[in-house]
């Protein structure tokens, strides 16, 4: 298993440190599904909860980019940071206004910093296994409640020229939200 994944990221142009796999820890990548299951009540919660699709749809490679977004661009924040770096992607995904597909949005031109100027080493094993829960969490349709439909972030540190265009929905950790004027979110 181990050799699986250091193929899928190498694929990606991920350079790994020696060990950065394990082999039995590493976590499903298909969550175990129960046909009895039903759903949650919700209390003193949002108003309305957003579901992504909770479809089959995404890819070992998706899981991969995903991943690798997370942990270079939020493995410093806490998991609602992470998850919400991981919202902005899936919107994108579900936006006709970017790439359909994960890699697609995490490999587009000038859109993620850590992507311009070649690969990057995959140090911090356990922050790499940690990003990966919530990527695997993501795409398996958690609900997109953080950033009220955000499609783009940066960091209280710049200011983007673009940020103006859009309408700011929050910030969470280091990260501030922008979203266009609809609500991107999957039902």
């Amino acid at each position: 298993m181990a050799g699986h994944f250091a193929h899928s990221a190498a694929l990606h142009g991920i350079e790994l440190a020696d060990g950065d796999f394990p082999d039995r820890d590493t976590p499903r990548v298909h969550p175990l599904r129960f046909a009895d299951a039903k759903p949650a009540q919700v209390r003193n919660g949002p108003e309305q909860v957003y579901l992504a699709r909770a479809t089959q749809r995404f890819s070992e490679a998706d899981l991969a980019c995903l991943t690798e977004a997370l942990y270079f661009e939020a493995r410093g924040e806490g998991k609602q940071g992470q998850a919400a770096v991981a919202e902005v992607i899936l919107n994108r995904v579900d936006s006709r206004a970017f790439p359909s597909s994960v890699c697609g949005v995490v490999n587009q031109q000038s859109q993620f910093s850590y992507t311009i100027g070649g690969k990057k080493r995959i140090g911090n094993k356990a922050a790499y296994l940690r990003v990966r829960n919530i990527a695997e969490a993501a795409l398996s349709g958690a609900p997109r409640t953080l950033t009220n439909g955000a499609t783009y972030f940066h960091t209280p540190s710049v200011r983007p020229a673009w940020s103006h265009r859009f309408q700011r929905t929050v910030q969470i950790g280091r990260h501030i939200f922008y979203r266009s004027g609809q609500r991107l979110a999957s039902n």
